[in-house]
């Protein structure tokens, strides 16, 4: 099959208490991660860049195939990331990273409009997804965009950091001394296959 399609369903959305830390209270000291991180979007074992980004409000996520469904009479959002499109998954060389597309399917939390110079206004969908960096698991609103042109697939914005008490450091990056678990290309390929019909 030339793609691997993993269906993350309800499931995988609702959180684990057991895996997120209690957030820092805003009077600890802040955590400070450089601008570019490592992050494991959720319970996938999806590795990815991030950019920590005091320019930007709300987060944001590679997406592509965006499409809007309506479930238990609410507004949901079924989106796919490629993996092909950044191909920071570790590998042990048995599959391409484009052989893998990762399927999401999650409750619409809002929608923006965002203004771009010189282009017509674009409407995104925004979600709410856990994602683990520095070792602790966090959770934050993302707008789900075609990040494909870009270095890097997950933009962190002020709202994550604010809320997390996070500073970034811009002269330096990879700064986090606590890694979080992740999944090989091959291991995710192969778990897709557990909840392919």
């Amino acid at each position: 099959m030339r793609f691997a399609i993993i269906a993350l369903t309800s499931l995988l959305f609702s959180a684990s208490p057991a895996l997120a830390e209690p957030q820092p209270e805003s009077s600890a000291e802040p955590e400070v991660l450089g601008f570019i991180e490592w992050v494991v979007m959720g319970e996938t074992g999806i590795r990815l860049k991030a950019r920590l980004d005091t320019g930007a409000k709300t987060s944001s996520l590679h997406a592509v195939n965006v499409e809007s469904f309506e479930k238990d009479n609410e507004e949901w959002v079924r989106f796919q990331l490629p993996l092909g499109d950044h191909e920071d998954q570790p590998s042990e060389g048995e599959l391409e990273h484009d052989e893998v597309i990762l399927e999401f399917e999650r409750p619409v939390y809002r929608t923006v409009l965002i203004k771009r110079k010189g282009a017509p206004s674009q409407r995104r969908h925004v979600v709410k997804m856990e994602f683990c960096i520095a070792g602790k698991m966090h959770e934050t609103q993302f707008s789900l965009t075609d990040r494909g042109k870009f270095s890097y697939p997950v933009l962190l914005g002020r709202r994550f950091m604010r809320d997390d008490n996070i500073l970034t450091d811009s002269a330096r990056s990879f700064v986090a001394e606590q890694e979080c678990e992740y999944s090989t290309l091959e291991e995710l390929a192969e778990s897709s296959k557990a909840v392919e019909p």
